[in-house]
């Protein structure tokens, strides 16, 4: 079952590649259903908290009439920063299932965890590795294909 929500994770993540932003997708479920999906369009909007995790969470919020997800679970296939990780804090999500974790601004883990160091009032569980390879993949293809079309740039003005 959790494998069937990260796939839909990482439709949305595709989104965002498609739009050239950072390929991140989130869903959000209650009872086994969806009620949540998001991805990141920071570089669209200007935006610096238009976050997948954040997008989602207020999606959320809206279509339950509240601000508190306790019983819900979120699927995102990038480990969260530490903004979102605060905002799965205090959001109250039950349970969090991470893809791929992020070595350079995760914040569940890799780089810190505020979801398991700190004795905050609201505790989440956490799994990681959930289609592991695949939200890699699609973060590794991204900037792969931004460095080329960057070298194309160059290329072309000289």
């Amino acid at each position: 079952m959790q494998e069937k929500f990260m796939k839909q994770a990482l439709k949305e993540a595709q989104k965002a590649y498609d739009k050239l932003e950072i390929p991140v997708g989130a869903v959000i479920v209650k009872d086994g259903k969806i009620i949540a999906r998001a991805h990141n369009i920071k570089e669209l909007k200007n935006d610096t908290t238009k976050h997948a995790e954040i997008i989602a969470i207020q999606k959320a919020s809206k279509k339950l009439g509240a601000w508190r997800l306790n019983d819900c679970e979120m699927y995102v296939t990038l480990e969260p920063c530490p903004m979102c990780a605060g905002a799965i804090i205090q959001a109250r999500i039950k349970k969090l299932y991470i893809g791929t974790m992020d070595e350079k601004t995760g914040a569940c883990g890799s780089v810190l965890n505020l979801l398991e160091d700190y004795k905050f009032n609201h505790q989440v569980e956490v799994e990681t590795g959930l289609l592991n390879n695949e939200c890699e993949k699609i973060l590794k293809d991204f900037f792969k294909d931004l460095r080329k079309k960057k070298r194309e740039v160059v290329s072309k003005r000289s």
